[in-house]
């Protein structure tokens, strides 16, 4: 007789569902809602095209309203309405991350704490919204209560194989998950991950960033043992000394086979400036569906379409579908920032 064990898979695999949680006017979004909400339906316009939407919202009835303005009677049909209080909207760093059984037939939903990135911001009802979705009976599988631990999706890249690629300066941040030293961290995941082996990047961070470097902004995990990662060529970019150095430790590390890895550049946005503030723009923060690469476009042409030649090279057959993120980016996210994915 087998065991039945599982694994974190890799994002490219065969996806269930995807979450969203949607802004609403007692969210930091207030003073931009009209603007926030039509990139949101953007999102939901091109997911449910291509596979089932989960949305939480405390307003299921106005967004109803505003998703009908677009999407079809056949997109709607994959759209499930949650009703649920929210602080935010991020559903990467709140949501469940998603386990898969050998056997292909079940799956683990681990509920980590979500703590505000380090208790920078309110995260209560976030927090809360993993536990109430499971007890709707709205998720099926296996609950798994991680809240003894701090941890965001936003955090983790996983190859499918066992390998979860996280950073240092994020984990090892205040407020997360002290007094615990990163070999008691790195046990932690490898446990709850069920990973053999975790690779930590220590440099590169984005200007405006809250999360303390997440993963998911900086390095990228494609198939073929490929990782995405931001470039920086001007030296005069106050980010160019970080990812360079981020840049020089991707270039040394190995596979689990012990090979080098295939390198794909990003290229580094144009500062954008929101009030005297720049904000944490990035082509990293793509998010991979079911038949396709949604990314972020930031209104510069010439790096957009930089980014999607790049983002088809590490994910050939796969549709590239742009999304103007530059209203995400006024709350220091991006796209893949928004989502999180749900498999089997």
């Amino acid at each position: 007789m087998t065991t039945n064990t599982f694994r974190m898979p890799a994002e490219w695999e065969r996806q269930t569902a995807v979450q969203l949680t949607w802004p609403h006017a007692a969210t930091d979004w207030q003073y931009m809602l009209s603007e926030i909400d039509d990139t949101y339906i953007d999102i939901a316009d091109a997911i449910s095209l291509r596979e089932h939407l989960i949305i939480v919202t405390p307003e299921p009835e106005r967004v109803a309203a505003l998703l009908k303005q677009k999407l079809s009677d056949e997109q709607m049909a994959k759209v499930t309405l949650f009703k649920c209080d929210t602080d935010d909207t991020w559903a990467r760093d709140h949501g469940f991350i998603t386990l898969v059984s050998s056997d292909g037939i079940s799956r683990r939903l681990l509920d980590f704490r979500f703590n505000g990135w380090g208790e920078k911001f309110k995260a209560e009802n976030d927090n809360a919204i993993n536990r109430q979705m499971f007890d709707a009976g709205l998720l099926g599988g296996e609950y798994s209560d991680e809240l003894d631990f701090v941890l965001e999706g936003g955090a983790i890249e996983s190859d499918g194989k066992g390998t979860v690629f996280t950073t240092s300066g994020c984990l090892m941040a205040p407020n997360r998950n002290q007094p615990l030293s990163q070999a008691d961290i790195e046990k932690r995941l490898m446990q709850s991950l069920c990973a053999r082996r975790i690779v930590w990047i220590d440099h590169g961070n984005l200007v405006g960033d809250d999360t303390d470097g997440h993963i998911d902004t900086l390095v990228r995990v494609a198939p073929n043992d490929t990782l995405l990662y931001v470039a920086c060529s001007d030296r005069n970019d106050e980010q160019y000394d970080g990812l360079h150095l981020m840049e020089e430790q991707l270039k040394c590390l190995l596979t689990d086979e012990g090979k080098p890895y295939r390198l794909i550049p990003l290229p580094s946005p144009r500062a954008i400036y929101d009030g005297g503030e720049r904000l944490p723009a990035t082509y990293a923060n793509f998010l991979v569906i079911n038949g396709a690469v949604l990314y972020p476009t930031y209104a510069q042409p010439d790096l957009d379409e930089e980014a999607r030649q790049a983002l088809a090279m590490a994910f050939p057959g796969l549709e590239l579908v742009g999304i103007d993120c530059r209203s995400i980016i006024k709350q220091h996210g991006s796209l893949h920032c928004c989502t999180m994915q749900l498999y089997r």
